[in-house]
């Protein structure tokens, strides 16, 4: 199906009114108009419940899709019991709701990893310089089996995801280490040193102090097929559009303001207004 228009949308984060504000920017039609979402669509904003039944509902129309990013990863492992509902996360109507379970079911069935048109990559947080595009879909799907597996399984994953340790990455890793790692880079990641070491400290902006030996990942150049679309650092203010690499997270749940790229003409659009529950 072709498309009027294709939008890559950064981190929801659960700013419901935002992003219908940014639906009327965009003049969005179902019928014509494609949505992608970079991740975190729950969190911190004022509706996290409307915001992923709407997502839900455009993805199965057909005209959204998305990729899961950390706060998603959260979610499902509160759901399943393998972690804690952080106090700051505004998430606990869904658990609440009647199709929780429905909800939740469709959030762990959806990509680490797509591909919005044959000139750019979708992921969270990044690609880490030493995958190739077409190494990391093959890490993103391994991530993707232990998701979408049976509820033993993901009950037995779940819990080795959550260790503040980086992992020193290597093709030979297995188990839960390896698949905790390709959670990281792909979720977690936004410094990391020229071989891939994690670095989860720092959420800072390009212009604070850095650990030493450690860059945003996006800064250690690598040949590049596809441009890298992604959200999850607030504190880039989406400012970064570089050759390879794009950001869109605004930052709307710290006052800022939702972002659409427009893929064709990566022309950028704004919500008219900033998340109602935005952090001072």
């Amino acid at each position: 199906m072709s498309f009027r228009h294709q939008y890559v949308i950064g981190d929801l984060q659960g700013c419901y009114a935002a992003f219908q504000a940014l639906l009327e920017v965009i003049d969005f039609d179902a019928s014509q108009d494609k949505l992608w979402f970079a991740g975190d669509l729950v969190a911190r904003g004022e509706d996290s419940l409307s915001t992923l039944r709407m997502v839900k509902s455009l993805c199965e129309q057909g005209a959204a899709a998305t990729v899961l990013g950390n706060h998603d990863l959260n979610l499902i492992a509160v759901w399943r019991g393998a972690a804690k509902l952080k106090k700051k996360d505004k998430t606990a109507p869904i658990f609440a709701a009647p199709d929780c379970d429905e909800l939740l079911e469709w959030l762990r069935h959806q990509p680490i990893l797509s591909y919005p048109d044959t000139r750019s990559v979708l992921v969270h947080a990044g690609i880490p310089p030493h995958w190739q595009i077409d190494e990391a879909e093959g890490y993103a799907r391994e991530l993707e089996r232990q998701l979408q597996s049976s509820l033993p399984q993901l009950d037995r994953m779940l819990p080795h995801l959550y260790r503040k340790q980086a992992d020193v990455w290597h093709k030979d890793m297995h188990g839960f280490a390896r698949i905790r790692a390709i959670a990281n880079y792909f979720t977690r990641m936004r410094l990391c040193r020229a071989d891939g070491l994690l670095e989860f400290s720092f959420s800072a902006s390009l212009t604070d102090e850095m650990p030493t030996d450690f860059a945003p990942w996006f800064s250690w150049q690598v040949p590049r097929a596809r441009k890298i679309l992604f959200g999850h650092w607030a504190a880039l203010e989406a400012k970064i559009d570089l050759p390879h690499a794009r950001a869109l997270d605004g930052g709307c749940v710290w006052g800022n303001h939702l972002l659409a790229y427009r893929l064709g003409d990566s022309q950028v659009f704004t919500s008219s207004t900033s998340c109602e529950a935005a952090e001072a």
